[in-house]
């Protein structure tokens, strides 16, 4: 840790950094499995005593869920764009925020004065020799806010890999550094490994994919089974918001080698990772990757300029009219818009493009494909915007098509227990 010696003046403990936080503050807190641990734990103790009515800005975190707890309420509220699971239950309860915006307009927010950020609590590696430090594997979502902030907080661990790209903040920028030293939470794409219906399901996906396709993947288990698809490719490429372990072993067979991108040839695009400490080791001072802001990786003009952009999202349910549902289950909201539009839309203007939404046909004793949205359903993708829709049971493209015959395409993908009463219900709509 010799770097300390350089910046001795500005090393605190993470007790001390939290006392410069202040009452009716509005603070960005870095997420995915790059959760400044430290901080948050010494903030959460100290809130109940100290503070009032602070907002921590964020998006989808991994980790407890101590700061939401309801002993928080008045002191610290989460006000989040994407509700995950660690928050879930204090949105719906009403004590933590949702605010929908798309994940590449999400950093502009701050940068804009939109929503002023006074203190920003980062994540990052120690700085190298001249100073710099990598914000790992979160770039996309908290550079900007960072540099948004008036002050910066960052827990510096010396087990927070170095990723390459716009991914560096000088540490003459931080105004506190958290010294740290723990391995980030491993968190895989799928527990327990594709199911059979994932797997059909990535296959029909990887039969769109053409050779010299670049690539975004979405989160879940179906954008990464279709990974195990592809080693009869060739030359594929990646951009994408995140990415997990999957691809380690494409690039390392030869069928990910990003040679035909034309926008950022032989590099590995994207916003932040998540996986295990395979790939954290493996993104490590690596010069095949880069990661970049989410407002330049997710912006659909951007995403666009590369021919035949593959992007795989999943969605809730989708009715017959083509309208895709992925951030609630009727009015109860449940994730967020993500990057699922910003890579559709992106992809849908690509020359070649294949842009696809991807779901079992049911879940649990329900049609996944339905007549109508529920009440209160929120849509991610609009019907204008939709192209392929892929079940077990096949791919529905929609692209072109009449309410007529998007309705009779997305029936035959539908379980076969409800095909019956799609058709029913299809004609007392008179869509078919």
């Amino acid at each position: 840790m010799d770097w300390m010696n350089r910046v001795k003046d500005r090393v605190i403990s993470a007790e001390e950094a939290v006392t410069h936080i202040r009452s009716n503050q509005r603070i960005f807190l870095s997420g995915n499995v790059s959760v400044p641990k430290k901080l948050l734990s010494a903030l959460v103790e100290y809130a109940p005593d100290n503070l009032e009515n602070v907002e921590i800005m964020q998006a989808l975190t991994v980790g407890g869920s101590d700061y939401v707890a309801p002993n928080m309420e008045g002191h610290l509220r989460v006000n989040s764009i994407f509700i995950s699971s660690n928050i879930r239950e204090a949105v719906h309860e009403g004590r933590a925020d949702f605010t929908p915006v798309m994940l590449s307009e999400f950093p502009l927010l701050f940068k804009e004065g939109i929503l002023p950020l006074d203190v920003a609590l980062i994540h990052v590696s120690p700085p190298d020799e001249h100073g710099f430090c990598s914000f790992g594997v979160e770039v996309g979502l908290t550079k900007t806010p960072a540099e948004s902030a008036k002050l910066i907080i960052a827990e510096v661990n010396e087990q927070m890999p170095r990723t390459l790209g716009d991914s560096f903040i000088h540490v003459n920028r931080l105004d506190y550094l958290v010294p740290s030293n723990y391995p980030l939470p491993e968190h895989a794409m799928s527990e327990s490994g594709p199911s059979e219906i994932t797997e059909k399901i990535a296959g029909y996906c990887a039969d769109l994919i053409p050779d010299g396709a670049t690539m975004q993947l979405g989160i879940g288990a179906i954008p990464d089974a279709v990974l195990k698809f592809l080693y009869n490719k060739k030359n594929l490429g990646i951009h994408t918001e995140l990415f997990s372990d999957g691809v380690i072993d494409l690039v390392e067979e030869g069928i990910i080698t990003n040679s035909e991108k034309t926008l950022h040839p032989g590099k590995i695009l994207a916003g932040f990772i998540i996986g295990t400490q395979k790939l954290y080791d493996w993104v490590n001072d690596n010069p095949l990757i880069e990661l970049h802001p989410t407002e330049y990786v997710n912006d659909p003009f951007v995403v666009a300029k590369n021919e035949k952009m593959v992007a795989i999202n999943s969605a809730i349910e989708v009715d017959l009219t083509g309208q895709i549902c992925a951030d609630s289950i009727g009015p109860k909201l449940y994730s967020g818009v993500g990057g699922q539009l910003d890579f559709i839309y992106g992809a849908s203007r690509s020359e070649g493009g294949v842009p696809m939404i991807a779901l079992p046909s049911k879940a649990k004793e329900f049609s996944r494909i339905v007549p109508m949205l529920k009440p209160g359903a929120g849509v991610v993708t609009t019907r204008n915007h939709v192209r392929y829709v892929i079940t077990e049971y096949g791919v529905a493209d929609l692209y072109g098509k009449t309410i007529r015959q998007r309705a009779r395409s997305l029936i035959n993908i539908a379980h076969p227990e409800f095909r019956d009463s799609l058709k029913k219900q299809a004609k007392e709509l008179n869509y078919i």
